[in-house]
């Protein structure tokens, strides 16, 4: 949604835009949604356009913008559609502008950004959810990058990632996978913004306490594995907790990351496959297999499995989380430091 126009002047032309009333391209493009979701509001929930001028063409007066430029805000708060169209008429109604301008400031009680609706609900995230997926849809980036930073606020990092940006996250690849590679920039656009969410709660490196401490959490992809948002949640995790990790990402090609594994000696090596294609149960064998130190002292790592690539496989000697909370209290652990 184009948040700077609202409450702001236009010049001449913008004005007499206002007076002729929108065409709905025009209407979508200022609120960033498709004219089909303007249609199925139409259909759903009674909010059209007041008139129509050169036969079947459509206009959008100023009071239907005000009435959707508020469900917009509304449903990026986490309202259900229904709720919002009902909230937003009402609103509309009783503070109703002159037709021939633009509102120039949102309807009372409307929430300007959707963290001012008041503190998320302790215990439902669902809510929040909804709200960041519809922000996403709507490529309103200031609305994700808020909902992600209330939901990381109201519930930690550990929750907001297995409860909010999971889901929210899956629900958006579904759309994508169902409607013919449509909405691929909702994807990326919503993990653009869950990475610099996680990479903002991420805190500097640290060093091993001592020369005798457990050495780093070394996080890696597999080779072949792009996926690298599930790692970059844990190494955020894994820095508020003080334990020192050594990220690598995506796709760590064999060789690269067994002379990794032997240079720095880890507590925990974190091998991370989102596809069963890519998931290489010899490659964690052989990280398993690897010792360091001195003859009669050796040691190796402890392995971790993680990403539904490793479903069904043997892992016998190595460790596969359930989830974000389990692999923190896990690698923490493994370095000798409180959950």
């Amino acid at each position: 949604m184009d948040r700077e126009r609202v409450g702001t002047s236009r010049s001449a032309p913008d004005a007499r835009t206002s007076e002729a009333g929108l065409t709905t391209g025009a209407l979508a493009r200022r609120l960033g949604v498709s004219p089909t979701t303007l249609r199925s509001w139409e259909r759903r929930y009674g909010i059209g356009p007041a008139e129509r001028v050169t036969g079947r063409h459509r206009r959008w007066t100023s009071r239907d913008v005000a009435v959707l430029e508020a469900m917009c805000r509304l449903t990026a708060a986490g309202l259900a559609p229904a709720e919002a169209a009902r909230v937003a008429r009402n609103e509309a109604s009783a503070d109703e502008s002159p037709p021939t301008a633009l509102p120039r400031e949102m309807p009372r009680n409307v929430p300007a950004h959707p963290r001012t609706a008041g503190p998320l609900p302790s215990g439902d995230v669902r809510q929040e959810s909804r709200g960041l997926a519809r922000a996403a849809v709507r490529l309103d980036a200031p609305a994700v990058e808020e909902r992600l930073a209330a939901a990381v606020d109201e519930f930690g990092l550990a929750r907001a990632w297995q409860e909010v940006m999971v889901p929210t996250l899956h629900a958006v690849g579904r759309k994508w996978a169902s409607s013919g590679d449509r909405y691929v920039e909702v994807e990326h656009l919503l993990s653009w913004h869950v990475s610099t969410t996680l990479r903002r709660h991420t805190r500097p490196p640290v060093a091993s306490v001592a020369p005798a401490a457990a050495g780093p959490v070394l996080l890696a992809c597999v080779p072949g594995e792009q996926h690298t948002l599930p790692l970059e949640a844990l190494n955020a995790g894994l820095s508020q907790l003080g334990v020192a990790t050594r990220m690598f990402g995506a796709a760590v090609p064999v060789e690269a990351l067994a002379a990794a594994v032997g240079r720095l000696g880890p507590a925990a090596v974190v091998l991370w496959a989102q596809a069963r294609s890519t998931a290489s149960l010899p490659l964690a064998q052989h990280v398993a297999a690897t010792q360091w130190g001195v003859k009669g002292a050796r040691s190796g790592p402890l392995v971790v499995l993680g990403g539904p690539g490793w479903a069904g496989r043997s892992s016998r000697g190595m460790l596969r989380p359930t989830g974000l909370p389990e692999a923190l209290d896990t690698l923490a652990d493994a370095c000798g430091r409180p959950g």
